[in-house]
């Protein structure tokens, strides 16, 4: 492994968590949306992670490391949540009530969305310490040098 391709790992896990972070606060913003521009009701976002191909340069010395080392992860995909059902509440009065006087709201669940906030955050703050670890582990052996 090469020394800053831990770095990167680290890096790219922050990234990829603080993505999903903002695509969780844009679900619970949404949560009252009854027409987005195509005159449909918000629809919740899921992030897709997968793990980061190599670089071209990695290539070279590819043979050389383990097949173990990992690359980091990257977001594969942004997806609108199809499966769960659009809240349906009876209101008349709102504009975007249908014939029967219901009004479709995002299928967004605040409580769901929270706990994917705890976890996105959690894994944030872990690569945070991995990160931190890798970089106390460098000085050390910066200083070991001396």
């Amino acid at each position: 492994m090469g020394l800053f391709q831990a770095f990167d790992i680290s890096a790219s896990g922050m990234t990829a968590e603080r993505f999903r972070m903002d695509t969780i606060a844009q679900n619970i913003a949404n949560i009252n949306t009854t027409r987005t521009e195509d005159g449909t009701p918000y629809r919740r976002k899921i992030v897709t992670f997968a793990e980061k191909t190599e670089t071209p340069f990695s290539q070279y010395y590819e043979t050389a490391r383990a097949r173990a080392v990992g690359n980091g992860v990257k977001v594969t995909s942004v997806k609108e949540d199809d499966e769960t059902e659009m809240r349906m509440v009876y209101d008349p009065s709102h504009p975007d009530a249908d014939e029967n006087g219901y009004v479709t709201y995002p299928n967004v669940n605040t409580v769901a969305e929270m706990t994917n906030l705890i976890d996105a955050t959690r894994a944030y703050e872990a690569n945070t310490t991995a990160f931190d670890a890798t970089k106390s582990m460098v000085q050390a052996a910066l200083n070991i040098s001396k």
